[in-house]
């Protein structure tokens, strides 16, 4: 397995012979509608688009996992799978090869490569998107993707994986609202799927965050504080921490 953290929710994953873009936002600017004044990212450096790539995954619908600037400067032949809203979003740009998936459901892509979505983020009152489980069904290395720290309880009966990628920090906004909660997730996971290595997401990375939101938000944890808390509880789950843009293997 190779990994490349492209900022914010974006990775290029190497598994199982194919090269997976996940939850895209590589171009441009992102925000949430015409509500910049509330929240805006910005990329100092644009971050070059992968070539070579063999499939699109997306957790969400939202912008900072289905991204349309960044979809529209991808071919529209790449296969695509997607929770029911991330595909909504690229059949409206009008890719070709698009895969539903609701929770407990699961493909083979490839010979090698399986993939099931999971119960992942609460986004709105009634909608819960996607967490993926992804395995290489001749090696066994395997991964669970979630990106805001939700972490459904039917994971407590699925087979250990090689490494979680979730958020390791809190964002908390006022009233106790807290649309990221890796921090307190954190340990939750990694006892239930016994993960070889955590790496984070959706916090940090080389990205200029601006707004009302920015000024309200509180960020609560971090990588060490969640390896410390691992290793009180006897976990032997490693925390690390790739910089951004490069390509590493799993010690």
């Amino acid at each position: 397995m190779y990994f490349t953290w492209l900022d914010s929710n974006s990775w290029l994953i190497e598994l199982g012979e194919k090269r997976i873009l996940v939850d895209p936002w590589l171009v441009g600017p992102l925000t949430f509608g015409s509500s910049a004044w509330l929240f805006k990212s910005d990329r100092p450096h644009p971050r070059p688009i992968p070539d070579h790539l063999d499939l699109i995954l997306l957790s969400q619908g939202l912008p900072d996992h289905a991204h349309q600037p960044t979809l529209k400067q991808l071919d529209r032949h790449i296969p695509v799978i997607a929770s029911t809203n991330g595909a909504n979003v690229v059949n409206q740009l009008g890719y070709t090869q698009v895969t539903p998936l609701t929770h407990g459901q699961s493909v083979e892509f490839g010979h090698r490569l399986h993939i099931q979505a999971v119960p992942g983020s609460l986004v709105g009152p009634n909608t819960i998107e996607n967490g993926y489980i992804l395995r290489d069904q001749l090696t066994q290395d395997s991964l669970y993707y979630e990106p805001h720290g939700f972490h459904s309880s039917t994971l407590k009966q699925m087979d250990p994986v090689t490494v979680v990628i979730t958020p390791v920090v809190n964002l908390v906004l006022p009233f106790g609202i807290t649309p990221i909660q890796g921090y307190h997730s954190g340990l939750e996971i990694a006892q239930w799927l016994k993960p070889q290595f955590i790496l984070p997401t959706a916090a940090g990375g080389d990205v200029e965050m601006t707004g009302l939101a920015m000024t309200l938000v509180r960020a609560v944890g971090g990588a060490a504080e969640l390896q410390t808390i691992l290793r009180a509880n006897h976990l032997q789950t490693l925390v690390l921490e790739p910089k951004p843009g490069e390509r590493f293997q799993l010690p």
